[in-house]
């Protein structure tokens, strides 16, 4: 009997067997992962999912390298490699188009493949997203230079969280003991090694490119983030023409958790408004 609620449906995506959750019927939204240690779809999405199900089909892949999802041995981890996996879940579900919902490096994920196929995205969200040019913060560098440890683990929910009651020591164990499953630390340490810089300015899409996109999009922020600077999302609305922006106060980088009744409402009225 399955019991891991982390691990949903299996497609193979480009040769690679792909885990992923879907749920609910009407108009497909994408969810697209942050890149955190021991991360998993059902992980970052797990209040958000059931609340959009009861209007759409919520589709919400283990990205290549994270979860459940296979880690090919020799496989380059970069922006494109990441597209591609994307592309080729819509292409292997038979999605024409779905509407883009990305958390922080899903966030960039999702401004690069609303500029590579725009026709394949509907309507975007972009929460504590990358996608710009920024310094990179003590607090991502804390996340992509994690070493497994629960005391480790513990000190990235306090960067992550505004309110630490949220995020408990049961979640830390339990990231950790994520963190630690064979293979997952061996595929992380490799995506964004030393001087991580490189890797803020990797996941960027040209300034040029981010004000031609055309979709109606929300972007969502927590005034405290210590991972990804409310700056960057300030950036995104100063350049994207169809953006507004929704801020929420005492709140770090998991919007979607820390204020999830609040977030679940934005984007259930985001995606079911007619375009203006």
């Amino acid at each position: 009997m399955q019991t891991n609620p982390e691990i949903g449906r299996s497609i193979l995506v480009n040769g690679i067997r792909t885990n992923y959750h879907d749920l609910g019927e009407g108009p497909p939204v994408l969810l697209i992962h942050g890149s955190g240690p021991g991360v998993t779809a059902w992980a970052n999405w797990r209040l958000t999912m059931p609340e959009l199900a009861k209007r759409f089909r919520v589709i919400a892949p283990d990205m290549v390298g994270f979860g459940e999802t296979e880690r090919p041995a020799g496989h380059r981890y970069s922006m494109q490699s990441w597209l591609a996996h994307l592309l080729g879940l819509l292409d292997a579900l038979e999605i024409e188009q779905a509407h883009i919902v990305g958390n922080s490096f899903g966030g960039g994920l999702a401004l690069a493949l609303a500029i590579e196929a725009p026709q394949r995205v509907g309507k975007l969200v972009l929460m504590g997203s990358a996608g710009t040019g920024f310094p990179l913060t003590e607090g991502l560098d804390a996340v992509w230079g994690y070493t497994p440890s629960i005391e480790n683990m513990r000190a990235l929910l306090d960067v992550f969280a505004f309110d630490r009651t949220l995020v408990n020591d049961e979640l830390a164990k339990l990231r950790y003991e994520a963190s630690v499953r064979p293979g997952y630390q061996e595929a992380f340490a490799k995506m964004f090694p030393a001087p991580r810089q490189r890797w803020v300015d990797s996941l960027a899409s040209p300034t040029a490119s981010i004000r031609a996109i055309p979709h109606d999009t929300l972007i969502v922020h927590g005034r405290e983030d210590r991972v990804i600077p409310l700056s960057a999302s300030l950036k995104l609305l100063e350049l994207i023409p169809q953006a507004q922006l929704h801020v929420f106060g005492q709140c770090g980088h998991w919007t979607q958790i820390e204020h999830a009744a609040r977030f679940n409402r934005l984007l259930t009225e985001h995606f079911s408004e007619a375009n203006g």
